[in-house]
């Protein structure tokens, strides 16, 4: 996606909201038929790679979560280090769990760690709720924290790319005061991460000064012109040089992931930019890609600057990071970023 937004605009303008057209809300008289009507799970057809798990963890409304474990490949911990912490991967839209089960699970349990990748509500093989939208900031992260509460004993490293980086910011400023509403964190990780105060500023840049990219965009992810569109699909998410069969094979469970938009995107607008910074004790690693083509430098540049941190912009690499051809050069920093942390010092 070109330097503007991630797959789910935040703006209030003539109607360049960036997500795809969300379905009319249920009347209270038809709530109950859309519940019948709507399937309590919609299939993601992700074949999981071998050491990978597929469970459903039950939130407190009922709903299931879909989640993706993959655990370190022997239980004897880095000679010199204690365990290491798990790491929670949170998506952003058009995308489940199944973008981290491709490169990055492998990846960082053969490192030692225990991943963790969640399907947010309606998105890959979990439940659908019967609402227009997905969630909310709040109910995501809610979510988030429930799943860690229950099922992840230590503090996590959260992972949030795209719009999953604006959810883990608002978790984050869910961590401030004396009493903190969510479990604590080990650190975060925010992945070509929308600001935080949302895509206004990303797609106001865009259409000043690229508008034909601004076009693009819009028709790439509010018409969703990616599913149909091999080129399109590849320039928003992918370098020019990924193979068109993957990219193929990406387009297509993208297509299967979404059942309903992440959020009221206006509802959203309204309550950015998320609450408070960090403190500072947090660790936190901002990320972002040379060739993405949602994420602007600008757009990187603020959240870096929210959190008193340096960028660090990986070259090479487009919005995608975690499936671009060169998924290794953001694996790598964020390896050593990890263990720079000394969190599993003996």
């Amino acid at each position: 996606m070109p330097p503007m937004a991630t797959s789910a605009s935040v703006l209030t303008l003539p109607r360049l909201s960036m997500s795809p057209p969300m379905p009319a809300r249920a009347s209270p008289t038809t709530t109950t038929m859309t519940r019948r009507i709507r399937p309590l799970r919609a299939a993601c057809a992700y074949t999981l790679q071998e050491g990978q798990s597929r469970r459903s963890h039950r939130l407190p409304c009922g709903l299931d979560l879909e989640v993706i474990a993959q655990q370190p490949p022997t239980p004897a911990p880095i000679p010199g280090r204690s365990e290491r912490p798990p790491l929670v991967f949170v998506h952003g839209s058009f995308h489940a769990a199944w973008c981290w089960a491709e490169r990055w699970l492998p990846f960082f349990s053969s490192a030692g760690f225990p991943c963790f990748a969640l399907s947010l509500r309606a998105q890959g093989e979990s439940s659908i709720p019967s609402d227009a939208v997905s969630g909310t900031l709040e109910t995501h992260t809610g979510d988030i924290a429930d799943f860690i509460r229950k099922e992840v004993p230590v503090p996590p490293i959260l992972i949030g790319h795209s719009f999953g980086g604006l959810i883990v910011q608002q978790y984050i400023s869910c961590l401030q005061g004396s009493e903190p509403l969510h479990p604590k964190l080990s650190g975060a990780v925010l992945v070509c991460s929308v600001p935080p105060s949302g895509n206004s500023g990303l797609v106001w840049r865009y259409l000043l000064t690229k508008p034909i990219a601004a076009i693009k965009v819009t028709l790439s992810l509010a018409a969703k012109a990616y599913a149909n569109s091999l080129p399109l699909c590849k320039e928003t998410f992918f370098s020019s040089q990924m193979d068109d069969e993957l990219v193929l094979r990406y387009q297509n469970l993208m297509k299967e992931s979404s059942k309903l938009p992440l959020f009221d995107l206006r509802k959203l607008n309204a309550s950015l930019p998320v609450p408070s910074a960090t403190d500072g004790t947090l660790e936190i690693l901002v990320m972002g890609a040379s060739n993405d083509f949602i994420v602007d430098a600008e757009g990187l540049s603020e959240t870096a600057r929210f959190y008193n941190v340096q960028p660090v912009c990986v070259e090479g690499v487009a919005h995608d990071m975690m499936l671009d051809c060169s998924w290794e050069k953001g694996a790598e920093i964020i390896l050593s970023w990890l263990d720079q942390l000394d969190l599993g010092s003996a």
